[in-house]
Order: C-alpha cells, then structure tokens, then sequence
C-alpha cells in the first residue's frame, strides 16, 4: 500500500511541477499548502467514492510525502523493500532525470531494463540516461545495444532509430546515419519532417553524398466517392437545401476535421478529392497524417455541425498516401 501512495504521490508532483514551479518560486510557504490542500481534497473524495478501509493508518505506516525529493527518497525505499517492481524503477528514473541527476536516473533505469530486458520504451529510456551521464554527453556500446534490441522488438520505434542514427554519427558514420534516419522521414508529421530532413542532409553532406529532395507530401490527395443507397433513398425524403460534407479526421482524436468540402445533395454520387487547401484549420494539414477516418454526412439543414436526424456513412480508416478512392454509402 506504501508504495502505491508514493508512485501516486509522486506521479502528481510530476504532473503539477510545472504549474507549481512559479508559485514555489514566489512562495514556497504557499506552495506548501497548496500541496496540502490538494491532498486532503483527494483524500475526502476517496474517503466519499472509494475504499477508505483501505488508505486507514497502519502501524508504522509512512507519512505521505509532501515533496518530489521526499516521494524519491520514499520510492527508494520501497523499491529496497519490493526490488522487482520494473515500473517503480522506470518512476524512479523518470523523476531523477527531471532533477538532472542524470548519474543516478541511468543507474535506476538500469534495473528497469533488468526487468523488462525487451521493453522498447524502457531500453531506450536507459540508453538516453547513459547518455546524459556521460561526460562527452556520447552514446556507449552499451546504449548503443540496447537501441538495436529497442529496434528490433520494435522496428518503427522512432526516438530508438534517431538515437541509433545518432550513434552512428557520433562515431564518424555519417552516410549509416543518414540511411538510419530515411525510414523516419515516413513517420514524422510535417512540422517535424523539415527539420529531420536538414539532420539527413547535413550528414549526407558529411558523408560525400548529394542532398535528398524535399518529399512532396504537401501535395498528397485523398479521393473520395460518396453514393446513395438506392433503398435509403427511395423512402428518404431530402430536403431542397441538404447537403453532403466530405470529412477528413484524425482516427479517434476530435471530431474537427482536417479536411472538409460541402455540396448539394443533388451531385450524389460525386467524387471528390481532399487535400489541403481543404483544411479549416491552419495548424492541422491531411498531408501531415499517416493515418486518416473518413466519413460522408448527409444534412437536411446543410449546417456544417452534426445536427440530429442527420444521416453519416460507417467511416472508414486507412493509411496515407491511399493508392485508391475511398467508397462511402449513405443510408446503408
């Protein structure tokens, strides 16, 4: 039970520090008894919806830790106490590494890896804290191995193959890092694809070899054919101002779409295409998705927002850039 309430103690100062680090600043009195506060609150909720037979003091039991380093220190000794637990080292280590004790996270991490001697997510974890342990701030062979095996129970781990790229960079191979980093290229979103392709040109360039050409996914299309279902239609009754919305989205994010076109009812069927100059959202590009639900919706109203009685095709996802166009039935 101890260790459960340090790992949650622990897990919310974490979450809070950002907010809570300007207060602290001003008033670590303050500070304090906002801590407190947020405590005893989640303790009365608990105490309503919960189990308060569970969390009744016990004899000898820990006081909760009112402090990142008090919830460390007490994590420690739960782990002295429970050394198998793989998460509580994966804790320990995360929460060493945001006090910049990189020296102590990396040891920590390596009892995680221990553990979870195949778990993507530690393995790399634990190469990054040797890396930022090491004076030269350079990946070891010993890193450098946990990333490959990181790799290969995970082949499109991206921070995995950038810091195997990394690596590879580091230790004069510019040309195995910039074929390291290609795959990624596929993967990024298109904020982060610009930047990405510089680090693969500049180790091209290193390497003796010629730049690689942007890749023109601003351009990538989705095309769209929508129809009626003859049955839904001979009993629906349309309206003279229906319409039909296209609708591009990120699967399972939020309804906003990222690429949207309207017309009249009376086109059905029609073909459309998608692409980025039908985004409403500037922030938001089809071209930066790999992976888009498209849907048709039928509007008796023909307003843009979802209005009861409206008519949606089943969605359907798949991946970007699509080779062929995507089938949507209304009324099926």
């Amino acid at each position: 039970m101890t260790t459960f309430v340090v790992c949650a103690v622990l897990l919310t100062l974490l979450t809070l520090a950002p907010v809570l680090a300007p207060l602290w600043r001003g008033s670590r009195k303050t500070t304090v008894i906002a801590l407190a506060l947020l405590a005893a609150s989640a303790l009365a909720l608990y105490q309503c919806v919960g189990t308060p037979a569970a969390i009744e003091p016990q004899a000898g039991a820990q006081a909760a830790p009112r402090t990142l380093d008090e919830a460390i220190a007490q994590l420690r000794d739960a782990l002295k106490r429970h050394p198998d637990q793989a998460e509580g080292w994966l804790l320990l280590g995360r929460s060493l590494a945001s006090e910049e004790k990189f020296a102590e996270a990396r040891d920590a991490f390596a009892e995680a890896v221990k553990r979870q001697p195949d778990d993507p997510e530690v393995l790399v974890a634990a190469a990054q804290a040797r890396m930022l342990a090491a004076a030269d701030r350079r990946l070891d062979a010993t890193a450098v191995q946990m990333l490959q095996h990181a790799l290969t129970m995970q082949p499109a781990h991206q921070r995995a193959r950038w810091f195997v790229g990394m690596a590879q960079r580091q230790a004069g191979q510019p040309a195995a890092a910039a074929d390291t980093w290609r795959p990624l290229l596929d993967q990024v979103d298109a904020a982060t694809r610009g930047s990405l392709l510089q680090q693969i040109n500049l180790a091209r360039k290193e390497a003796g070899l010629s730049e690689l050409d942007s890749p023109t996914v601003a351009d990538q299309k989705l095309t769209v054919a929508v129809s009626l279902d003859p049955t839904f239609a001979a009993h629906m009754h349309l309206h003279d101002d229906a319409s039909v919305f296209v609708i591009a989205r990120v699967p399972g994010g939020a309804p906003m779409p990222v690429a949207v076109e309207k017309h009249a009812v009376r086109d059905l069927p029609l073909r459309v295409i998608l692409d980025d100059s039908d985004s409403p959202m500037p922030t938001q590009k089809l071209s930066a998705l790999s992976e888009v639900e498209v849907v048709a919706r039928l509007s008796n109203s023909g307003n843009a927002m979802k209005q009861e009685g409206d008519v949606e095709s089943a969605p359907v996802t798949l991946s970007l850039p699509a080779s062929k166009p995507v089938q949507l039935v209304l009324g099926r």
